[in-house]
């Protein structure tokens, strides 16, 4: 089965899962009703998903992050905004892109299990990496690492506070996910207060130089992950 193929086969099997994630949860039990309903053959169903419910759940993380970029590409005109508004833009995007809050409150339910749980942590960063991609970031030393742990923290944080907004078109979390980014604003202030001092440009000298080896990853090859050590010249690039 080629990777079409199976993609092809879980969106048939997501699309009969979702009522049942609603009453079962990204559970065994979901994904046995959802391959019958669609009338697929059980050892297909398993090919195309060797955990199941856990594989959909993933899938339907990612179908977001398509439908995401798929905005972004359709001629949304970023260039008019300030940065924290772009940003703030593709996480909007990306949360108006779940149709049925429910599905999302079950799959945190899923990744929050521990055995799940370093899966999800995966996920969110994939979300986050390719929010900055779509942002044309090209930063290759600790800050790729910095920037996506910022972002990965603050989009989790919005997805929690969305989840429970009751409010006429989640008003309430976009004015949450403003305080949020001005937050990691203050903080962004405050390291480059950091850098300018001569004391503490002094005292943190060593950790900077370290932090200055720290490569990104090359490409996008998971084996790639989490970086590299360059052993060569520091070419520190502090952009935020």
């Amino acid at each position: 089965m080629t990777t079409g193929d199976q993609d092809v086969l879980k969106e048939r099997l997501l699309r009969a899962i979702e009522p049942h994630v609603v009453f079962d949860g990204w559970s065994d039990t979901s994904f046995a009703a959802a391959v019958a309903d669609a009338g697929v053959a059980p050892d297909l169903a398993r090919a195309a998903c060797p955990r199941g419910a856990l594989d959909l759940a993933v899938f339907f993380h990612r179908q977001g992050d398509r439908a995401m970029l798929a905005r972004v590409e359709e001629g949304t005109d970023l260039s008019a905004l300030r940065y924290r508004d772009r940003i703030a833009t593709l996480v909007r995007f990306r949360l108006e892109a779940v149709a049925d809050k429910e599905l999302v409150r079950r799959a945190a339910s899923l990744f929050a299990l521990p055995a799940h749980a370093a899966e999800g942590a995966r996920l969110v960063w994939g979300t986050a990496d390719l929010i900055w991609k779509a942002l044309g970031d090209s930063s290759q030393n600790i800050n790729w690492y910095t920037k996506r742990a910022t972002l990965s923290a603050v989009y989790s944080a919005t997805v929690l506070y969305w989840l429970g907004d009751e409010t006429p078109d989640n008003s309430a979390t976009w004015a949450f996910l403003e305080r949020r980014i001005e937050d990691v604003m203050q903080i962004e202030k405050l390291k480059a207060r950091l850098r300018e001092n001569p004391l503490s440009k002094r005292l943190l000298a060593g950790p900077m130089w370290a932090a200055g080896k720290l490569r990104a990853p090359a490409g996008t090859r998971a084996q790639d992950l989490p970086g590299h050590w360059d052993e060569g010249e520091n070419t520190n690039d502090d952009r935020a």
